[in-house]
C-alpha cells in the first residue's frame, strides 16, 4: 500500500509540471518595456470587454466600464498637473472607486501611495508627508481621519484633496474638492501617457504595518507587479478567465492587491471585493457570486474554521486558494470540511527579494523558491544570529528552525524602502564571501520532507523573531509600541512582546512595566492606547512587574516573558490585566476569564 501511494504521488507531482514549466520559462519583462498593471488591464479589456470584472455590494462593473472610468479620472489628474513619477495618496476602503483610482494613477505612470485605512494621527501624517505626494484621493468613509491631521500634512490646497462619495449620501467637506468636479466623460479612451510607462517604473508605495508613526514605504515596481501576478495565476491558483475571486483583504496591502486584484486582471477573471471580512456572510457570498478562488491570510481561515457548520458551505464552488499564514492545524479543515482542492500557501514580504510558493499542493508547507536561501542558527533569547569561533554565521544543517537569509542578486533584486537607512538595516553583508549581500527576512523557517518534490527543498514558516510579531494579519514592532507606551506619564519603561493565545492566529500584544496598580489610572491608559495605536498594535495583556531584566548590552529581555505570557500559574505574584474584545478598559485577569480565553469562549 505504501508503494502504491508513492507511485500515485509520483504521477500527481509529474502532472503538476504542465503548470510549473510555463512559469519557469516565463521571462520577467525588460525594465524598459511597456509592462505595468495599466498595460495588463488594457490588454484584458481588449479580450473581455463586456465581461463582469467587479462585484461589490449591489454594484457590477464590467472591464470596459471600469477602464472608461479610469481613463476619465486619469485625464482629470493629468489636467491638474499629475505627471509620470508624481506621487498620489490613495486612502480609501475596498470598493470600485479604489480600483478605478489605482488604475488611473498607474495609467499616468504616477506612483500610488497606498495607505492603511486604520491609520490616524501621526502615523497617517508620516505616510502622507514622507511620500511627498501632490494629491490625496480619499473616501468619504475616512474623511474624519484625514480632517484630524489637516494642519500637519503637506498637501494643503483643497483642490489637491479629492473627496470620493460613499454609499451613504454626504456632502464634500469644505476643505476638499469633489473628485467628480471637472470630469470630462468624453475623455474615456486609453491615454497616450500610458505608452511612456515602463516595467522599471515604481508603481506603488506599499507601507509596512504602521504600528506607530514610522511605517516604512516598500517600493513596488511595475515589473514586480506584473511578474508576481503572472506567476501566481499560472502556478499558484491555476486561474483562468472562467474563475471568480473572493477578495476581502485590504487592497492597500500586497496580498489583496497583487495576489488578488492583479491576478484577477491578468487572466480576465471576475472578482468579488468587500470592505471587511465577515465569517458569517462568507459562505453565502461564495455561493451567491460563485467564487471559485479565495485570496486569504491565516486569520480569516481561523475564523472560518471555528464557525458553526452552515448549509452554504456544503457543495461550495471554492476549489483553490492562495495566501499566507494558514496554520498547519487548520490545513485539514480546508481540505476536508470545506473540500478545497488546491491550497497554495506562499511566503514573502512587500520589501523582500524572493518568494516561496507551494506549487505542488503539498500539505502544511510554504513550498519552494528559486532564490538562493540559507537558514542560520538564531539565539531567540538574545535576539541575534549565532556565530562560530571565527565570527561567521552558523548554517542550519538539519530540520531545526533557522533565520532565513536570501541572497541579493540579479534574480533576487532588493528594492527596499524609500528610506535608505531602513533598507540597509535589512541587509547582511559578507555572509558567505566578502562583498556578498543577503536580505534578512526576520523569520524563522525550517526545512520539510514532503516526499517526491522534483528535487526542490520545501520549507515551513515557524515564527517571527526579535522585535516584531504578527497579529490581526499585521506586523507589530515591539520597539515602536514600547516607545509610545513609555510616553504615558505613569509608565517608566515598557517591555512589549507577543504571546500565543489559544484559537488565535499570530501573537497578541502584551506589555510589562512597573507601577502601583492601586493608583494607576487604567481608564486614562486605555484611552491613551486607543488614541496612539491602531487596533492591531494595542496590547491585549498588561503585566505589572517589579523589575524588568536586561541583557549585558541593556536590551530588554523578552524570552522568559514570552514564555510566561499571561499564564497565572507562571507569572509568580505579578498582576495581569486584559483588554477583552469590545471592552473600553483593561481589567484584572481572573481565573474565570483566564479559562474563558484558553477555551475560546473569549476570542480575540
Amino acid at each position: 500500500m505504501v508503494m502504491l501511494a508513492s507511485i500515485k504521488e509520483f504521477f500527481r507531482v509529474i502532472s503538476e509540471l504542465r503548470y510549473i514549466i510555463p512559469m519557469v520559462r516565463y521571462k520577467w519583462p525588460e525594465l524598459d518595456s511597456n509592462a505595468s498593471l495599466a498595460h495588463s488591464f488594457q490588454e484584458t479589456v481588449e479580450k473581455y470587454c463586456e465581461k463582469d470584472f467587479l462585484y461589490f455590494e449591489d454594484e457590477v462593473w464590467t472591464y470596459s466600464k471600469t477602464n472608461e472610468a479610469a481613463n476619465v479620472l486619469a485625464n482629470k489628474l493629468a489636467n491638474e498637473g499629475i505627471e509620470h513619477g508624481d506621487r498620489v495618496v490613495l486612502f480609501m476602503e475596498n470598493r470600485p472607486s479604489f480600483v478605478i483610482s489605482l488604475l488611473a494613477i498607474n495609467k499616468l505612470g504616477a506612483i500610488g501611495v497606498l495607505i492603511n485605512t486604520s491609520l490616524t494621527g501621526k502615523p497617517l501624517v508620516h505616510c502622507i508627508n514622507t511620500s511627498d505626494s501632490k494629491k490625496c484621493i480619499f473616501g468619504d468613509e475616512l474623511s474624519e481621519s484625514l480632517e484630524g491631521v489637516l494642519s500637519e500634512i503637506n498637501i494643503t490646497r483643497s483642490s489637491d484633496l479629492l473627496w470620493v462619495e460613499d454609499a451613504i449620501p454626504n456632502n464634500c467637506p469644505e476643505w476638499a474638492s469633489n473628485i467628480t468636479d471637472n470630469l470630462d466623460q468624453s475623455q474615456s479612451a486609453n491615454l497616450e501617457q500610458t505608452n511612456q510607462v515602463v516595467a522599471g517604473d515604481t508603481a506603488f508605495y506599499i507601507f509596512t504595518s504602521g504600528t506607530t508613526g514610522v511605517p516604512k514605504a516598500a517600493l513596488f515596481t511595475n515589473v514586480k507587479v506584473v511578474a508576481g501576478s503572472t506567476n501566481i495565476t499560472m502556478a499558484g491558483y491555476r486561474l483562468t478567465s472562467e474563475d471568480c475571486m473572493y477578495n476581502c483583504l485590504p487592497l492597500y496591502h500586497s496580498t489583496g492587491l497583487i495576489l488578488g486584484l492583479c491576478a484577477t486582471i491578468k487572466v480576465g477573471a471576475s472578482t468579488f471585493i468587500k470592505r471587511k471580512f465577515s465569517a458569517s456572510s462568507f459562505w453565502p457570498e461564495v455561493q451567491k457570486f460563485n467564487t471559485t478562488a479565495f485570496v486569504y491570510v491565516g486569520e480569516l481561515c481561523r475564523y472560518l474554521s471555528f464557525q458553526e457548520p452552515c448549509t452554504e458551505e456544503i457543495n461550495n464552488p471554492l476549489s483553490k486558494m492562495v495566501g499566507n499564514g494558514l496554520r498547519p492545524d487548520l490545513w485539514d479543515t480546508f481540505r476536508n470540511r470545506f473540500n478545497v482542492e488546491r491550497i497554495c500557501e506562499i511566503y514573502g514580504a512587500s520589501e523582500a527579494n524572493g518568494m516561496f510558493m507551494n506549487l505542488l499542493n503539498k500539505d502544511q508547507t510554504i513550498g519552494m523558491t528559486n532564490v538562493d536561501i540559507k537558514l542560520f542558527e538564531y539565539d531567540v533569547a538574545e535576539d541575534k544570529l549565532k556565530v562560530d569561533e571565527n565570527g561567521r554565521y552558523i548554517e542550519v544543517k538539519d530540520d531545526s528552525p533557522g533565520l532565513a537569509l536570501i541572497k541579493i542578486g540579479p534574480n533576487a533584486i532588493y528594492n527596499g524602502y524609500t528610506d535608505a537607512q531602513a533598507s540597509e538595516k535589512k541587509v547582511k553583508r559578507d555572509v558567505e564571501e566578502e562583498g556578498d549581500r543577503w536580505f534578512d527576512t526576520g523569520d524563522l523557517l525550517k526545512k520539510m520532507d514532503v516526499g517526491f518534490a522534483l528535487g526542490r527543498q520545501h520549507y515551513q514558516f515557524v515564527d517571527r523573531v526579535g522585535d516584531t510579531f504578527r497579529w490581526k494579519s499585521e506586523n507589530v514592532s515591539t520597539n515602536e509600541v514600547g516607545e509610545i507606551i513609555n510616553s504615558f506619564e505613569q509608565v517608566n519603561m515598557a517591555n512589549v512582546y507577543g504571546v500565543k493565545v489559544p484559537h488565535s492566529e499570530g501573537r497578541a500584544g502584551m506589555v510589562a512595566f512597573n507601577c502601583d496598580p492601586n493608583t494607576f489610572d487604567w481608564k486614562a491608559f486605555s484611552s491613551f492606547v486607543d488614541e496612539k495605536l491602531p487596533p492591531y498594535a494595542r496590547p491585549v495583556f498588561v503585566r505589572i512587574i517589579e523589575e524588568l531584566e536586561t541583557t549585558g548590552t541593556f536590551k530588554l529581555k523578552k524570552g522568559d516573558l514570552r514564555e510566561e505570557a499571561y499564564h497565572l500559574d507562571k507569572v509568580n505574584n505579578d498582576l495581569v490585566f486584559v483588554r477583552e474584545p469590545k471592552s473600553e478598559c483593561y481589567t484584572r485577569l481572573t481565573s474565570e476569564n483566564y479559562e474563558q480565553i484558553n477555551n475560546g469562549t473569549i476570542s480575540f
